[in-house]
């Protein structure tokens, strides 16, 4: 075990191995994928029909959906969130 990290944060662990980003990236996929899937449960369209809305392909509503897929791009994103009636917003903080 590496004692240098005994008593620290995750974070921290992340930061040192430097796998901080790439974690964080993962995380903020996971979240807009499940506040979509959130709203389309709540407006009910079904993927075809959210394809048609987002002018795309159903395989790649599915890429949207899929939480481990990090490669959406934010205008995918931008679509989406049009077509459950939302806007994405993304923010430096």
């Amino acid at each position: 075990m590496n004692e240098r990290h005994v008593g620290g944060d995750f974070d921290d662990f992340l930061r040192d191995e430097r796998h901080l980003d790439d974690a964080e990236a993962t995380a903020a996929k996971r979240v807009i994928a499940f506040q979509i899937a959130q709203e389309m449960k709540r407006a009910r369209p079904i993927k075809s029909e959210m394809a048609h809305r987002m002018k795309t392909s159903r395989p790649a509503v599915d890429r949207l959906l899929d939480p481990a897929n990090r490669s959406v791009t934010l205008l995918t994103l931008q679509r989406a969130a049009a077509a459950v009636g939302k806007k994405l917003r993304v923010e430096l903080t």
